[in-house]
């Protein structure tokens, strides 16, 4: 348990982080808002614009289950058993 909270990042990258998403997402919307072009092509960015971020949030949540899931896994053996079976070390066995 503490490797996975050692992955945890400090609060002022969290903050840098939010702080930096925002200003991105409000410069594409100013962007595109001011675009000397008709409606419906600043309508299709501005729906890219959302296609891109939701698509990006999906992105990064899968790659962290993904992060999470080995490091769970890490130091248990590779098995046949299903995961929720109890890890016995054969070495340590007081009948053999």
């Amino acid at each position: 348990m503490n490797a996975l909270l050692q992955l945890k990042g400090t609060t002022a990258f969290f903050i840098q982080a939010i702080i930096s998403f925002a200003v991105a997402v409000t410069a594409m919307a100013l962007g595109i808002a001011y675009m000397p072009a008709p409606v419906w092509i600043r309508a299709f960015l501005s729906l890219g614009g959302l296609y891109l971020i939701t698509s990006t949030f999906t992105l990064a949540k899968v790659i962290r289950d993904r992060q999470e899931a080995g490091a769970v896994m890490v130091g248990r053996p590779e098995s046949p058993l299903p995961p929720n079976a109890p890890y016995v070390d054969p070495s340590q066995a007081a009948w053999s």
